[in-house]
């Protein structure tokens, strides 16, 4: 099972310097969906993305002119809705993910940022209108890898970052 995630908004990039280091939370929403390998292109699964959140801490370590080394530890909950044989099931996932980007920062307030993202998974869950929810991490991978891209605008002033960013897997 692959996943492909977008966090469309990454609000509160609430920046604080300490020395050359600079650290800051996040917050944003995720749009998320899942998409299957080796599964009939007849199949009668259908995807549908879901809306969830997320929210961690980063570092923003400058590098050299205007690149910077930018870790992360963010927790993510992404998942997707689906429709097999007219029933509904929403799956649910929890992730500990850790992305380490190279950032470009321009002087505008502009920047670019690009690098891997390791998942981890913490909660699998399947819920359809049929039943209850049902934990399925023992049959959800349990280490995810995925390779981020974003754009952005940091308000300098008052060092708050607004970015949407795509994660490939």
């Amino acid at each position: 099972m692959k996943k492909l995630a977008l966090v469309i908004m990454s609000v509160g990039s609430s920046v604080f310097a300490t020395a050359q280091i600079q650290l800051g939370v996040k917050a944003g929403i995720n749009l998320t969906n899942i998409s299957l390998t080796g599964v009939s292109p007849n199949s009668s699964i259908s995807f549908s993305s879901k809306t969830n959140f997320n929210v961690g801490l980063l570092a923003s370590i400058p590098l050299f002119n205007s690149f910077h080394l930018q870790p992360e530890i963010v927790y993510s909950g992404q998942g997707a809705n689906s429709d097999v044989a007219g029933s509904s099931i929403s799956r649910s996932f929890g992730y500990l993910n850790v992305p380490l980007l190279l950032k470009y920062q321009h002087s505008s307030g502009l920047f670019a940022e690009t690098g891997l993202q390791v998942g981890f998974l913490l909660t699998a869950n399947a819920t359809s209108n049929v039943q209850s929810s049902v934990d399925i991490k023992s049959i959800t991978q349990s280490v995810d890898f995925s390779w981020s891209f974003g754009l952005g605008y940091e308000i300098q002033s008052i060092n708050l970052g607004i970015d949407a960013r795509y994660t490939w897997d």
